[in-house]
């Protein structure tokens, strides 16, 4: 990733941003003094590695969002994703002596935060912290379909309709899809599907995800080449 004039990345410049508007804005002292404490490594590491390298920006989305429990106490959510009002609920799950050896009772309240966040209309998304470590393009993959359930017509505006919809079936898809699949989603023949597939893996949207000689499968590109920097830095 490029570094800017000051030697940062163009991840921890719009991190810093993104975070310090969050305590700019903030007038619950809870979750203000929650931010100002900083984020936790899995928090932050899931952002640099997962979510900036996918997405390239951190818009609708809140870290530590405060919510009520049915005790009427406050829980937070690691990261809350709400454009338009949505609520999708992302959590680092760590995996050290303490998720080891987790007892019963804190297991059971594990159990009912999810439930509760279930039952208020959450979309819950908990990622493995090891996950992020070793498979990171599987969580992007995952995170690119957990966004696809809120902004479906998030796509490049210069697209036709159909090469749109091919861009939001495999936003939502969690494994490559083959061009029946496609053909069979838009109701068009094999070989128009495989048209539309081609011109999409042409302008690196896509990315051909198995076969050699004749492309057999297809995946969203999650890598965004667009977020690097090509200036002067």
């Amino acid at each position: 990733m490029t570094k800017g004039a000051k030697g940062m990345s163009r991840f921890e410049q719009k991190y810093n941003e993104w975070l310090q508007s969050h305590i700019e804005k903030e007038t619950n002292h809870r979750r203000r003094e929650l931010l100002e404490k900083g984020l936790g490594h899995g928090t932050t590491q899931f952002l640099r590695s997962v979510w900036f390298p996918a997405v390239g920006h951190f818009d609708h989305l809140y870290p530590e969002w405060e919510v009520r429990d049915f005790h009427n106490g406050y829980r937070y959510v690691d990261l809350a994703y709400m454009p338009g009002g949505a609520k999708g609920g992302i959590e680092i799950q760590g995996y050290g002596p303490h998720a080891r050896d987790l007892d019963v009772r804190r297991f059971k309240d594990l159990c009912w935060r999810h439930c509760l966040l279930a039952l208020d209309g959450w979309v819950f998304l908990p990622i493995a912290y090891p996950s992020i470590q070793d498979e990171p393009q599987r969580c992007r993959r995952l995170v690119l379909s957990f966004i696809g359930k809120f902004i479906s017509t998030d796509v490049p505006s210069d697209l036709s309709s159909l090469d749109a919809e091919t861009v939001r079936f495999a936003r939502r898809s969690l494994r490559p899809f083959t061009p029946m699949e496609l053909a069979e989603h838009l109701r068009v023949t094999d070989r128009h599907a495989r048209r539309i597939l081609h011109k999409l893996a042409d302008l690196g949207i896509l990315f051909v995800a198995s076969g050699n000689m004749r492309y057999r499968a297809y995946s969203l590109r999650t890598e965004r080449p667009l977020i690097v920097d090509v200036g002067g830095e």
